[in-house]
């Protein structure tokens, strides 16, 4: 077989293997990049040895999902620069240095991972309705700099939200509602992949129940980025005003405690388009005083909610807020939630198009601690960042198709920090299927290059 080498299992049975050509489009370098081929042929084992071009030796992992007879798919993290080859040599031998397990810190935790990138921990939440129930990673930090930018493990990133956590639906907020049972796609050295699966619970929509939905989380040994994909049952509703058909609010959330942020900066590629200021939000703060005052609720939960709120609204949780009104939670009646609701729903729908809430057009990063409630609606984007001008901490994300706006808060009084895939209003943007990557380190000079490697791969060819 011409471009092919021989290679021995375990068993002495010489296969005709051929080689796997490595080329990237892009200028610079990879670490640890992702590199997925396939063979034909069925190997022994789970773990393989290759050579690169320069002589030094790469692990490969056997992928068991969709197997095909006679092929064997498997996953090498390779670090190159331009071009390379890999020639199989033969199984692995002897312990596998790659990602570690480690002792989980959460009670519901699926996982807990040392990549050699990122020490990060994958939970498959409790659903008690508060902020430490979520699914999602609830901690995460660069092995590099050690901080976790989730220390309390009561926020996650990774969740999402609409058109499940609006007004019109009872704020139905699935990582805080629902456990979810994951799969364990793949568990070795090179590559962990796992496979959410849950149920939003019912909320006042009668399109918008009894929807399933899955997440592939992907993590690769030495990758300063990971993967995840979003699949939910079809749905079409109204939000917003807006018709939305199979678009979801991913919301990625940080935190450092009060009077900091882990982010302080804003950007999309090509310069931010973008609102400041939340009406939506100022409104349900409005109205959970107004409701603290006026409702006539007798439920427990309420008495709960009016005792937890006396402090400021600015530095609570945006939990404790929010939960007042959620039909899951029953501290008021439903009608009562449509009452409320409805009526912030349209003052904010107002507040949120007068002329003299102007769109901006900035070439430099946004700083979004300035801005009114420290929040931003951003424009179309798939490659943005946030970042921290003073440490150069980045976190980057690519997404394969844009999302049609972002909200980002960036909250010093609480040291509340998202990255949101929506619009006014809680209104969903991004659409259900899409691949998200996201990268994370001292990112902030080279964010863009960074960008441009998550959207484009290495182009492998074989034989």
């Amino acid at each position: 077989m011409s471009g092919s080498t021989a290679a021995t299992t375990d068993d002495d049975l010489s296969l005709d293997l051929p080689v796997i050509s490595v080329r990237d489009p892009l200028p610079g370098g990879r670490t640890c990049e992702p590199v997925v081929f396939t063979v034909p042929a069925e190997l022994p084992g789970a773990l393989w040895t290759a050579r690169t071009a320069d002589g030094g030796e790469v692990l490969c992992q056997v992928l068991l999902a969709d197997a095909v007879p006679g092929q064997t798919r498997l996953v090498a993290a390779l670090t190159f620069t331009g071009e390379t080859t890999l020639t199989l040599v033969g199984p692995a031998t002897g312990p596998a240095a790659g990602i570690r397990e480690l002792a989980p810190r959460e009670a519901d935790a699926v996982v807990r991972l040392d990549t050699g990138a990122f020490d990060l921990e994958l939970c498959r939440g409790t659903a008690q309705g508060t902020g430490d129930a979520k699914w999602g990673l609830r901690h995460f930090a660069s092995t590099a700099e050690g901080v976790d930018l989730l220390p309390s493990g009561n926020n996650a990133i990774g969740g999402f939200y609409g058109p499940f956590f609006t007004p019109e639906n009872g704020l139905i907020n699935p990582p805080e509602h629902t456990v979810v049972d994951v799969e364990v796609v793949e568990r070795g050295p090179v590559r962990h992949h796992y496979r959410m699966h849950g149920t939003v619970p019912d909320g006042l929509l009668p399109e918008l129940r009894g929807k399933a939905f899955s997440i592939d989380w992907v993590f690769t040994h030495g990758a300063g980025s990971f993967s995840r994909v979003y699949q939910v049952d079809d749905f079409q509703t109204v939000i917003n005003g807006r018709s939305v058909t199979n678009k979801i609010t991913v919301g990625d959330e940080f935190e450092s405690g009060q009077g900091s942020v882990v982010f302080d900066r804003y950007a999309a590629l090509g310069g931010t388009r973008y609102r400041s200021g939340d009406p939506y939000a100022g409104q349900l703060a409005d109205m959970v005083q107004e409701t603290l005052a006026g409702s006539t609720s007798s439920t427990e939960t309420f008495a709960r909610f009016r005792a937890a709120l006396t402090g400021g609204i600015e530095a609570a949780h945006w939990d404790l807020y929010w939960r007042l009104f959620c039909s899951w939670e029953g501290a008021l009646p439903e009608e009562e939630i449509r009452e409320r609701l409805g009526r912030v729903r349209a003052a904010s729908h107002v507040l949120a198009d007068l002329t003299g809430r102007r769109w901006h057009l900035d070439d430099d990063p946004v700083d979004v601690s300035a801005v009114e409630h420290q929040t931003v609606f951003a424009g179309p984007a798939d490659k943005t960042v946030e970042f921290h001008s003073q440490t150069g901490r980045a976190m980057v994300w690519w997404t394969s198709a844009p999302s049609g706006a972002f909200q980002i808060v960036q909250r010093p009084q609480s040291g509340w920090v998202n990255w949101g895939t929506n619009g006014e209003n809680e209104c969903p943007e991004l659409p259900v299927g899409v691949v998200v990557k996201t990268a994370y380190g001292q990112l902030v000079d080279r964010w863009t290059e960074v960008a441009d490697q998550l959207e484009t791969v290495p182009v492998v060819t074989v034989g």
